[in-house]
């Protein structure tokens, strides 16, 4: 498997989601079935069933999150100097030529990716149209919405 990029603000979410799992959330599960099992018949057990599938669903969860981290390639754009080049974890202010609007968008890994908080994927469209371009360039870029016309306002490493 390839490394995969991640910030350090990403690595560290996906640590704190697994500290979570395995320490809070593991513990209640065992719990539940603890105490679904002491009711008995464990065939006809509904909560039984329910608490193991749930237990399967977590544990997958967890190995999940391992496996992407020991993958991951952590990367602080810190580090890296300003030049008002788009890079991977940069924050790119924009002006949506289309939409008369300033959008800002910080390019992350698939790991931390939520587009809702203005983390895009360096796999979509918009991140790989910018990546290599300069404050002041203007990008068209296809999505899947149409062709998005971008002027390049700000490009921070924060």
């Amino acid at each position: 498997m390839s490394r995969v990029p991640i910030t350090i603000e990403g690595e560290i979410a996906l640590k704190d989601e697994l500290s979570k799992l395995k320490f809070i959330e593991r513990p209640k599960i065992s719990e539940a079935i603890a105490e679904a099992r002491a009711h008995g018949d464990l065939k006809e057990n509904a909560e039984y069933h329910a608490a193991k599938e749930l237990q399967g669903l977590m544990e997958a969860k967890i190995n999940e999150i391992e496996s992407s981290l020991a993958n991951a390639q952590v990367i602080n754009v810190k580090d890296i100097p300003e030049t008002g080049r788009v890079v991977f974890g940069s924050t790119v202010k924009l002006y949506d030529v289309n939409n008369d609007k300033e959008i800002v968008y910080k390019i992350v890994g698939n790991l931390e990716s939520n587009p809702e908080n203005g983390h895009i994927s360096i796999e979509t469209p918009i991140a790989k149209g910018l990546v290599g371009k300069f404050v002041d360039d203007e990008v068209e870029i296809v999505t899947p919405s149409g062709k998005m016309t971008y002027e390049i306002i700000e490009v921070k490493h924060i």
